[in-house]
């Protein structure tokens, strides 16, 4: 039953074959027979018990939503009332919030039965899952390797079958990084598309919510239950509902144009990864699309100007974290001054305070028009770029990373090198496109490999649907790794 997926489990409740108690415990008993992976943060089984009941209630009263009694687990970046909301660092380790992000209200709404909050890189810096003060997550296809972060908890506990799915979020490449490097599909919505109320915020302008879970109907399902206007966020669109499962099954690939962007094949781009992703390119050429070369001609430059802008917004965003109102608080201190910085230094990792530091220098006087602000209009360059893109294709195909996982703590003295592993899911975060990844492989040491499916603004639905397309063809999505069958 670990093995099934948020379709099928929703079935098997539904026609009373199982009952969400027994779900909730079965995964509750997996998690705790794995908890050498480090994927999770906070377990509250009567919490979740209760939930479960409350589900079993619901489905035997008649009255019961698609996803009652299903069970998942929330990136702990997202507030929780019955659960700790720490953001994977000590400033907020014993944080429990008063109220519920929106993703976990909606999908509670949904008699979705929360089973833990998945580790994450602190205040989702990071591209490993190496930052959290917890301790690092292991991937579940090889433990020496990182998970790919931030949201690798997330990604590590659905591959190893701890849950069914889990939400993530993505900043720069956060939820398609860490699904690519363990094997499970991932996907980030069109900027603003979730709600990020509740959300403890890294970058404003690039922090979007999205679904880590085993196949693309099952984010499709997810999605539909997680997207919608939010008047609490000023950061939501407000657009009709959808049903982002419409499209599967239905899709004709016949004429599908699929971009291939030159700047993400070849140089530094590892053999064992473009392998891969060309194999899944012509499967989908079996399948009858058309393979479209092109050019994203910036791609590049999207590092520069990611590491001016999400700094920029995490030194404002983490000025709230002083020790006065909630979190840590240094115990001692000398004057309100002495507080302020014994906390931070106490209460921030070196990764968040790298980030804030940079941050402040690109605001201060006289670098905000010189770093800043041309940062900014080259990441509108870049959105402008894809624009280019998809007059010639209907969706862009690419690797997800340049390199499979690497082994945990090989980057941690060269935070460059680290930062490099998001050249290829960075110019996505930038533009507020919507992307993807999906299983499609393994490379060097039988480590996972992602292909990245990158659509056009609210294209999620036949970005799904061409990625489902692909799952039916293939078998990489039922793997599972050795020691989680």
């Amino acid at each position: 039953m670990h093995k099934s997926t948020i379709v099928q489990l929703a079935a098997a409740l539904a026609q009373r074959k199982i009952s969400s108690v027994e779900l909730t415990q079965m995964y509750l008993d997996r998690m705790n027979a794995h908890g050498d992976l480090n994927a999770f943060i906070d377990i509250n089984a009567e919490a979740s018990l209760a939930q479960a009941r409350a589900a079993d209630a619901r489905i035997a009263a008649g009255d019961a939503p698609a996803l009652t009694g299903v069970p998942i687990a929330h990136k702990d970046i997202f507030t929780t009332r019955d659960f700790r909301s720490t953001a994977g660092s000590r400033m907020l380790e014993h944080y429990t919030s008063p109220f519920d992000a929106t993703v976990v209200e909606r999908l509670a709404a949904q008699g979705v039965v929360t089973i833990g909050k998945a580790n994450c890189d602190e205040f989702a810096m990071g591209s490993s899952n190496e930052h959290s003060y917890f301790g690092p997550v292991k991937n579940p296809w090889d433990k020496s390797a990182i998970p790919g972060g931030t949201s690798g908890g997330s990604a590590a506990l659905v591959a190893a079958r701890l849950a069914p799915a889990a939400t993530g979020t993505d900043t720069g490449g956060s939820i398609r990084q860490p699904a690519s490097m363990c094997g499970v599909t991932g996907l980030k919505p069109t900027y603003g598309r979730v709600s990020r109320w509740g959300m403890i915020a890294y970058a404003s302008s690039l922090d979007q919510g999205g679904p880590i879970a085993q196949t693309a109907e099952d984010c499709a399902l997810l999605l539909n239950h997680m997207a919608g206007f939010d008047m609490r966020d000023s950061t939501s669109v407000d657009r009709p509902a959808e049903d982002f499962t419409r499209e599967l099954g239905s899709l004709p690939l016949a004429g599908l144009r699929i971009g291939l962007p030159r700047e993400f094949f070849g140089k530094g781009t590892s053999p064992d990864v473009e392998t891969a992703v060309r194999a899944a390119l012509r499967e989908y050429e079996q399948l009858g699309a058309t393979l479209v070369e092109l050019s994203l001609p910036r791609t590049e430059l999207s590092i520069p100007a990611y590491y001016v802008i999400a700094p920029a917004e995490a030194s404002s965003n983490l000025s709230r974290f002083d020790g006065v109102r909630y979190g840590h608080r240094a115990s001692d201190y000398d004057g309100l001054e002495s507080m302020y910085m014994k906390t931070r230094a106490e209460g921030f990792g070196w990764e968040v305070k790298r980030r804030i530091l940079i941050g402040a220098y690109v605001l201060s006087h006289g670098y905000y028009d010189a770093y800043y602000i041309k940062a900014q209009k080259l990441r509108r360059m870049i959105a402008d770029d894809f624009q280019v893109a998809f007059k010639a294709c209907d969706l862009i195909m690419a690797p997800v990373a340049p390199t499979v996982a690497w082994n945990i703590g090989t980057k941690s003295d060269n935070p460059v090198a680290e930062y490099l592993a998001d050249i290829f899911t960075l110019s996505v975060s930038l533009a507020g496109l919507p992307g993807m990844s999906i299983p499609c492989g393994f490379g060097d040491q039988d480590r996972p490999v992602g292909l990245q499916l990158i659509g056009n603004y609210f294209d999620e639905a036949r970005m799904l649907a061409v990625a489902h397309r692909f799952q039916q063809a293939t078998d990489w999505h039922v793997r599972v790794p050795p020691g989680c069958e």
